[in-house]
């Protein structure tokens, strides 16, 4: 099949039909300093056997977790994922629409996703969860609009030591909303609490907290929670979902509403997405919830039904009245995140996260045996990541790690200007000694 660009006949065709004169015309109303006023600088146009040749050859430059080691961490991290998540995941009844219109009809999807709502509310002990959101960002703004509406409060207390794309995303989101961020500073890789309670005044929304954090360091987030609650503002928590197989879960510290990254849950890394948002909270705000929450009844026949429920989102209410303008969730990949509990079960997600946290310590051991090389913040506890502080030039560093086939990162000077010398280090269930032992080798040729 050949493609062809728009001929002359065809543009004035289209000019005549919206009633314009000329393509100038037409873009008249954008003002000349936003226009390009040149033509595209573009390579001459290749056959369709150059094209796939020179597109093949780009996507040759990318580099797999198959390829290297990997130790990134930052926010996605390479888990093992067990073969039953694929094989069911790509079962026909499945491979839909990402979310089900007419969901009623859906009933397979809709138990799913009930299923999906039921395991992510025993992992983070809330008593509500949503169908799922679009990743941890999103997720994460979603629920300080939440916590806004609930409270009817302008300030939001947002911890330096969440990740900082979903800063970004939350400024974003807030941006053109009456809605005040206060950034409260880090204390050795933890939230400064005596900041926190400080800030606090009859105006705070909420308080946001990210457990274990950027670093990879363990907040006590009772402490951030309790402060919240004393100042009648909401506790909202980030989590690692692999973390609560270990630590406490936040519902048990006093976490009002709970957000997380599913992609952790059985979703390979694939160039950033598409990831899995979490959100669950109290049974009080229930009406509050953003996106979509599957309910379990019975049909007319006395036989257990699924269907959507307090469906508050602008498609289905009067928009003024809708909590989010989240329309959707991600279906399919709830799905994965679904089937993967469900296969490691409870014990099999303590086990998975004690290797995790086990393997940690012992890189954490080794490279602190370098010359060179130190724990930049060596009295907070961690789970799975660690920054790692070097005298070395850590870009140079980072090179000879990939240069050995062991992906270490990212540096931590990419987000925090007073952590340049910094990287992160996260070693999960997969990472074998031998592995380890290879990046500790590879940091140690970079320190020659």
């Amino acid at each position: 099949m050949r493609f062809t660009q728009l001929t002359d006949n065809d543009v004035a065709a289209m000019l005549e039909t919206i009633g314009a004169d000329s393509i100038d015309a037409l873009f008249a109303p954008i003002a000349p300093a936003h226009r390009l006023s040149r033509p595209l600088d573009l390579p001459p146009a290749l056959s369709e056997l150059e094209l796939l040749t020179e597109l093949d050859r780009l996507a040759g430059r990318n580099r797999s977790c198959d390829e290297r080691v990997c130790f990134l961490g930052g926010g996605a991290y390479d888990h093992f994922i067990p073969t039953v998540v694929d094989h069911l995941a790509s079962q026909g009844e499945f491979v839909t629409a990402y979310t089900p219109y007419q969901a009623e009809a859906s009933q397979g999807a809709l138990q799913a996703f009930y299923e999906f709502q039921t395991l992510i509310c025993q992992l983070t002990g809330m008593d509500v969860s949503n169908a799922s959101l679009y990743e941890l960002a999103s997720a994460t703004a979603e629920a300080v609009l939440m916590a806004r509406s609930i409270t009817g409060r302008r300030r939001v207390l947002v911890a330096d030591t969440i990740q900082p794309d979903c800063r970004v995303v939350l400024e974003t989101y807030t941006r053109e909303l009456p809605i005040e961020l206060v950034p409260i500073p880090a204390r050795e890789g933890q939230i400064d609490l005596a900041t926190l309670r400080a800030e606090l005044n009859d105006q705070t929304a909420a308080v946001l907290v990210q457990t274990p954090n950027v670093f990879g360091c363990v907040e006590r987030i009772d402490l951030s929670t309790s402060a919240a609650r004393d100042a009648g503002a909401l506790a909202i928590v980030m989590v690692d979902p692999i973390a609560c197989g270990l630590l406490k879960p936040p519902g048990l510290l006093g976490a009002d509403i709970v957000v997380g990254e599913g992609q952790p849950l059985g979703i390979p890394l694939s160039l950033g997405g598409p990831y899995l948002g979490l959100l669950a909270c109290r049974q009080e705000y229930l009406r509050k919830i953003p996106g979509r929450l599957v309910g379990v009844t019975q049909d007319q026949a006395g036989r257990r039904a699924y269907c959507l429920t307090l469906q508050t989102r602008e498609q289905h209410i009067r928009r003024e009245r809708a909590t989010s303008n989240v329309c959707t969730n991600q279906g399919l990949l709830a799905l994965r995140a679904a089937i993967y509990l469900s296969v490691v079960g409870q014990q099999g997600i303590v086990r998975i996260a004690k290797r995790c946290l086990d393997k940690a310590h012992y890189a954490a051991e080794r490279i602190t045996t370098l010359a060179g090389f130190e724990l930049a913040f060596p009295d907070a506890p961690f789970f799975k990541e660690f920054a790692v502080r070097t005298n070395k030039d850590v870009d140079k560093v980072l090179a000879t790690c990939r240069r050995r086939g062991v992906s270490a990162g990212p540096a931590l000077g990419r987000w925090f200007d007073d952590m340049a010398d910094c990287f992160l280090v996260a070693v999960t269930e997969k990472r074998t000694r031998v592995e380890i032992d290879a990046l500790v080798a590879a940091l140690g040729e970079a320190a020659a």
